[in-house]
């Protein structure tokens, strides 16, 4: 146990908005953090010297007993990086999501394929692989696109990098094109209410590839495969296909259909 540093470490991080401000500037993993925080571990040598430096301390004084170590801080100008006050606003918005969000979304963590009715191909399917993971406190995910433009060229790939909240019983995924940054979609699912993920429906909103660039919103499904898989070979299986293909489960068809029963006046999710 190390109660000295500890509290000399809560002491710092006081003088700040919150511990996930210190984490984020620091780069440091928020659970790794709280084990310093709490006395279970010391930083190695180069994580202490990274304290230092940020806090503006020198290694002598963080290891001192705490009470001394007060009497030292109070009496110092207070020194601190000033964030961009755009970049700040933002960073406070997505700490207060975080406060939201629900700690399950690790059941949802792995690899899966992504089935909606094409934004720029009419009557056509597309397949992607998306994957969310954990990046220190937030789940990110990466949604992959591969597409051909005709049967004699090799298929080519668009990535979507992505941010993923589970909130009040809903699953909210956005994320952007990376090459060109021309595009934003979101998309909404039900989570799963079975022990078991399986597949999650819902809806997606974005905007077609094409000149148009139409606002657009379909039904989509997502058929969950692992935690890991051989990624090439999920890849292989992506692409555009035609709605009656036999590559496509007649499940997925119906999920992914986007038509208006007689009683609704607006387009709707399926669970």
């Amino acid at each position: 146990m190390h109660p000295d540093l500890a509290q000399n470490l809560r002491l710092l991080c006081s003088y700040y908005t919150s511990i996930a401000e210190v984490c984020r500037r620091l780069g440091i993993n928020r659970p790794q953090f709280n084990r310093y925080l709490s006395g279970q571990h010391k930083p190695s040598a180069s994580t202490l010297r990274r304290l230092c430096e940020f806090f503006g301390v020198n290694e002598q004084e963080i290891l001192l007993p705490h009470g001394q170590f007060q009497r030292v801080v109070d009496v110092r100008p207070r020194v601190k990086a000033q964030p961009n006050q755009e970049e700040e606003l933002i960073q406070t918005h997505l700490d207060r999501l975080d406060g939201g969000a629900r700690g399950d979304i690790e059941n949802y963590l792995g690899y899966y394929y992504e089935y909606y009715q094409s934004m720029s191909a009419p009557g056509k399917v597309l397949q992607n692989l998306v994957c969310l993971e954990r990046q220190g406190n937030r789940v990110v995910f990466q949604r992959t696109e591969r597409m051909r433009a005709s049967s004699n060229e090799p298929p080519c790939h668009n990535r979507y990098q992505g941010i993923a909240y589970l909130l009040t019983d809903r699953l909210f995924l956005v994320d952007y094109e990376t090459l060109n940054c021309h595009e934003i979609t979101q998309t909404i699912l039900f989570p799963s209410f079975r022990n078991r993920v399986t597949r999650l429906t819902g809806l997606k909103i974005g905007v077609s590839d094409n000149s148009e660039r139409m606002p657009c919103c379909a039904r989509v499904l997502y058929e969950y495969l692992g935690q890991s898989v051989n990624v090439r070979k999920a890849l292989a299986r992506c692409g555009l296909h035609e709605l009656n293909s036999s590559r496509i489960d007649a499940s997925i068809r119906a999920a992914v259909r986007n038509d208006l029963a007689p009683d609704e006046y607006l387009f709707r999710a399926r669970h």
